[in-house]
């Protein structure tokens, strides 16, 4: 029975170390380094948030050759107001080609992608875009063996819950619906002018903290 689940959180940056400041300003705490998307010219560094839930940095890798299409989470069309951003969301799902095509909402095509030994299906639009502006998911499959969570060391950090915002928060609950969604992603409406944004509330050393905002 197909049944999804939130996987992770990227931020995008134009820099890992612009991402990984802002967590640290914003959370206390420090990603450690991830590895590398050889197709799509892009690295990462990773954050612990639960027992198959994290919190990823991703940027374009500048020591690696620009892949021949363009790059995933809209990296290649960066917000100019907001080059450091909690961007968009990661669910992890059974099922991924059903998912995909259950979705009233065009999430991407399913490709194979990798990092190091690790190996996943993942659904990546073709023009690098976010769908509904990054507040539907991107669907993820991880292949057999260990969830990247179980290889990151402790954080102190743990996800409360997630909340996207929305002019049309109805298409971004239907999307939720057709993947067969369990957790905690509130959807919010917006009015017709304003931009999208997602909201991370994390539990930290230090207290609970927010990840995202408007202009955030």
């Amino acid at each position: 029975m197909l049944k999804s689940h939130i996987d992770h959180m990227a931020i995008t940056a134009p820099s890992l170390e612009a991402g990984v400041e802002y967590v640290q300003q914003t959370l206390g705490v420090s990603p450690q380094v991830g590895g590398e998307h050889p197709r799509m010219g892009t690295h990462n560094c990773l954050l612990k948030l639960g027992e198959k839930c994290y919190l990823e940095v991703i940027s374009i890798n500048p020591d690696a050759p620009s892949p021949n299409r363009p790059r995933w989470f809209q990296l290649d069309a960066p917000d100019p107001c907001q080059p450091v951003r909690l961007a968009t969301w990661i669910a992890r799902t059974d099922d991924i080609h059903a998912a995909a095509t259950a979705s009233p909402v065009a999430l991407g095509k399913v490709e194979p992608m990798s990092r190091g030994r690790m190996n996943w299906l993942i659904t990546i639009p073709a023009d690098g875009s976010l769908p509904l502006q990054g507040i539907a998911p991107t669907l993820i499959q991880w292949g057999t063996g260990i969830h990247p969570a179980a290889t990151l060391p402790e954080s102190g950090c743990a996800l409360v819950y997630l909340e996207g915002f929305h002019p049309d928060a109805g298409k971004v609950t239907r999307v939720l619906e057709s993947i067969s969604f369990e957790g905690d992603f509130r959807v919010s409406a917006l009015p017709p002018e304003q931009k999208p944004y997602l909201v991370a509330y994390i539990q930290t050393p230090s207290g609970m903290r927010q990840l995202g905002a408007p202009g955030f």
